[in-house]
């Protein structure tokens, strides 16, 4: 045995709605690839089809062995116009979570992934001082729908990537670079989050649920900040800098509701705990030299140039645990890499997990990015992250090797000399 998982670490795989269902065009970003802004020229509203053969990707999920699953609802499809919910819609999530739990698969439910119904877009989308609230009655009726059945939430996926790649940078939809905007969306969507989690607390002890059994957080895109040189002061400060921007102050936000510069305290929110867990979603590490981040010009990298650094991730865990308690258990809500020829994802899995289960932080699940090949924002169908290969052409899955070895870690509950062999040594990372 190459290494045993460590007791209690579950495994399964993360999925966003708009980047696996396809066929809805009334959001953001469906929109935004009709406008011919996506790298590639594709556009969600193709995608997996997973919103027609979600049944065929659960039994998928089942033949590896998952035994969590994350994934998000389509807000657009629930409430296709302001006040409008498609009572369809929501009982066609809500089969699909039962499907998925009568598999042995336990539910996370994301209720916001980057992705807006176009009335809301067009009202100023994060912007709208009353967006919080109008998230809110979205909640309110998912909550009402779906409840009763599922006890683990996501309320709000990477609020520093939406914001500041659609509101700083301008790459993604809304296409702005304004600091005014990036400051709006960032103080509504911490706002949004607290708002979220006291109401499914509320509204599943109304329906007889035990508080301990309701587990509500965020998905916090975290990364290592590092000086390109660390002589240098300006870098240094960049690198800071950079930090504190991206996720210190949102971080501290989110779960406590203190707010900081460039969060700003909105009306409702009170300094408490808004968390049940610790999400962390991990990539890569960042070399910074001024308000742009690169990645080591040596190290190995994924095929979307990002640095491949598994400790991070356990610097991240340990740092955020120490931060607002051990007794939190944390979640690796997203980690995965751009492998389109599966050439070393294997071995990045392996080298993972391996440090996941050495490690005494209290990191209880790990979902991999992600399921199967989707429709990958910006860069389109040209980015594959999924350990299941997507033909889009005919919809075909296929699992991968990445995706058998990852069946047979939760088979075996760690490598085994085996699958080290067959799986693990033919993977090879690339500079």
């Amino acid at each position: 045995m190459r290494f045993k998982l460590k007791d209690g670490l579950l495994l399964g795989t993360a999925t966003a709605a708009t980047q696996i269902e396809g066929g809805d065009e009334n959001n953001n970003w469906a929109r935004f690839a009709k406008e011919g802004r996506v790298d590639d020229g594709t556009s969600p509203t193709r995608a997996c089809d997973h919103y027609n053969r979600w049944r065929e990707d659960i039994d998928i999920m089942a033949d590896i062995g998952m035994q969590i699953y994350r994934f998000g609802i389509e807000w657009s499809r629930i409430e296709p116009e302001q006040y409008r919910f498609d009572e369809s819609a929501l009982a066609h999530y809500r089969e699909e979570i039962e499907y998925m739990k009568s598999k042995g698969i336990r539910p996370m439910l994301t209720l916001h992934h980057f992705s807006n119904p176009l009335w809301f877009e067009d009202m100023g989308g994060w912007e709208n001082k009353r967006s919080a609230e109008i998230f809110l009655a979205f909640c309110d009726k998912v909550i009402d729908y779906m409840g009763d059945i599922v006890d683990d939430y996501i309320t709000i996926n990477e609020p520093n990537v939406y914001c500041l790649n659609g509101l700083f940078y301008g790459i993604w939809p809304p296409e702005k670079k304004s600091l005014s905007s990036f400051v709006k969306a960032f103080s509504n969507m911490a706002a949004a989050h607290v708002m979220a989690y006291q109401l499914i607390h509320k509204k599943r002890l109304k329906m007889g649920k035990k508080r301990e059994e309701t587990l509500v957080g965020f998905a916090n895109h975290l990364r290592i900040f590092e000086p390109e040189n660390k002589k240098n002061i300006f870098h240094r400060f960049s690198a800071r800098f950079m930090e504190y921007m991206f996720q210190t102050a949102i971080t501290e936000a989110m779960h406590t509701g203190k707010c900081r510069f460039p969060v700003l305290r909105r009306k409702g929110v009170r300094r408490g705990k808004y968390y049940d867990f610790i999400g962390i979603n991990y990539y890569s590490r960042s070399t910074v030299s001024g308000i742009a981040d690169g990645a080591k010009a040596d190290a190995y990298h994924n095929d979307l140039g990002w640095e491949i650094y598994h400790e991070g991730l356990i610097t991240l865990a340990n740092r955020l645990s120490q931060k607002y308690g051990r007794e939190y258990p944390v979640f690796v809500t997203e980690n995965g890499t751009c492998d389109n020829t599966d050439a070393f994802r294997a071995r990045f899995i392996y080298d993972q997990l391996s440090l996941i289960s050495e490690t005494d932080n209290r990191i209880e699940r790990y979902y991999h990015w992600s399921f199967t090949d989707n429709f990958e924002w910006r860069e389109g169908e040209a980015a594959r992250f999924g350990i299941v290969h997507l033909d889009y052409e005919t919809q075909k899955r296929t699992v991968k090797e990445s995706g058998k070895l990852y069946a047979d870690i939760i088979k075996n509950q760690g490598v085994t000399d085996e699958a080290y062999t067959k799986y693990v040594e033919p993977s090879k990372y690339k500079k």
